[in-house]
């Protein structure tokens, strides 16, 4: 099975658009952090293919509090751009985060995200050495 991983430099170095089999991720680099930080729709809408992400995301954090989980507590806001072009503040999370999102979303694209998350780090770690 061939998996596509692309990167995009969309915007400018602190938000970006990345592809993951060719869905739009929108991210933002935290200077301060050192950190990516993605969209927690977009990748709901990639590994569900739901065409309510906002919804299947408000049901699965109140889900998670339920449960006692900590993460949707720090999951933070950041603006980037909508599919209008308006910025607007949006759930994101970072690798760690995302990662600990993802164990809670089944779906069988999980293991090729986790390792396009994995691709994506490596290469912002590398363009911040640079």
């Amino acid at each position: 099975m061939e998996q596509r991983f692309i990167k995009i430099e969309a915007m400018t170095k602190e938000t970006a658009l990345k592809l993951f089999e060719q869905t739009q991720i929108r991210s933002v680099w935290k200077e301060e952090d050192e950190k990516c930080c993605f969209s927690i729709i977009d990748v709901i809408e990639v590994l569900t293919g739901t065409d309510r992400p906002r919804k299947y995301w408000s049901d699965l954090k109140a889900e998670l509090q339920k449960e006692g989980s900590e993460l949707s507590e720090k999951i933070g806001q950041l603006k980037l751009a909508a599919d209008d072009g308006k910025i607007r503040l949006t759930d994101v999370a970072d690798t760690e985060q995302l990662l600990r999102l993802i164990q809670s979303v089944h779906s069988p694209k999980a293991e090729s995200f986790k390792m396009w998350l994995a691709q994506v780090g490596r290469e912002s770690i590398c363009q911040s050495l640079s």
